[in-house]
């Protein structure tokens, strides 16, 4: 009796677990749908002509097959103005997430592992920065880039780009676990300065950590879209998301009469191209770091 009823309590935990883990892949996978769905739109919808992008269905492909020759349309619209744009766009992003996460490395690598007075304060303001809506600083940022002569220049894009305060936040965090004191002070018996065993040493071993803001601020600044307009005003400048706006914005007013609706949805599918590459080509460095602190020494 006592062997029965061990053995169908094991029956109703397995019959549990495989209902928990049932709901739990059925609730992914409804996610998985929602993220994909607009990605699966717009590229149904770069295929088909501007007639067919209203009157056919929208997640399947229309008769004509006509990718290509809105791919050709995209590039030289404007005299190739697009080119221009993704071109800036690769500019401020690849400057500013370079920029911002060195930045973010050797902050957050100081925080962790040097104690001066104020320390506690000071990454108390930077916390308290991460609370701050972007929107909130717009006006102070535009009168200071116009008091120092940098508005329409790209470096009114970059230079707010490379603050980047959770970004401080993470390497800090990242630094407190990867980052052994005992190391570091191996290398300072071995007569290396600070400087050399930060770029020499915690540096390599703050790589995922470094990428992880690499990523982030280069998708914020890909994507970026208010700061631009403030700051912008010559085309020649302008980003992809700025760009798009303009021709969607000239379709808009024309009541469709311009066929702008699918250059600007291909438009879009080639401005997240670089993304999504970008992301499978730096992932490795994000799985090596989720098993940090899952081992203890």
């Amino acid at each position: 009796m006592a062997a029965s009823a061990h053995v169908s309590v094991i029956h109703v935990r397995r019959r549990r677990g495989w209902t928990t883990r049932g709901i739990t892949t059925a609730f992914l996978l409804i996610f998985l749908v929602y993220f994909l769905l607009p990605f699966f739109w717009i590229i149904i919808s770069a295929t088909k002509t501007n007639p067919e992008l209203f009157s056919s269905f929208g997640l399947w492909f229309a008769s004509d097959f006509n990718l290509f020759s809105n791919l050709s349309d995209v590039f030289t619209r404007d005299g190739g103005v697009f080119l221009i744009w993704l071109l800036n766009t690769t500019y401020y992003a690849v400057v500013s997430a370079v920029g911002a996460s060195l930045i973010a490395a050797i902050a957050g690598y100081t925080f962790a592992k040097f104690a001066f007075p104020g320390r506690r304060l000071v990454f108390a303001i930077i916390l308290g920065s991460i609370m701050v809506p972007s929107t909130a600083l717009a006006i102070p940022t535009y009168l200071l880039l116009s008091k120092i002569g940098l508005i329409n220049t790209p470096l009114a894009v970059i230079l707010p780009s490379l603050v980047s305060p959770f970004g401080v936040y993470l390497m800090r965090v990242y630094a407190e676990q990867a980052v052994q004191d005992e190391l570091l002070d191996a290398a300072r018996v071995d007569g290396a300065g600070e400087l050399r065993i930060f770029w020499s040493v915690a540096l390599r071993i703050l790589m995922p950590g470094l990428v992880t803001v690499l990523l982030l601020t280069f998708v914020a600044t890909w994507n970026s879209y208010f700061l631009p307009l403030l700051v912008l005003s010559d085309p020649n400048y302008y980003p992809l998301t700025l760009g798009l706006a303009a021709w969607n914005q000239q379709a808009s007013a024309s009541g469709g009469a311009q066929l702008l609706y699918t250059i600007v949805v291909t438009g879009a599918l080639v401005s997240i191209t670089p993304l999504i590459i970008g992301f499978l080509f730096l992932q490795r460095y994000w799985q090596s770091g989720l098993t940090l602190g899952s081992v203890k020494s």
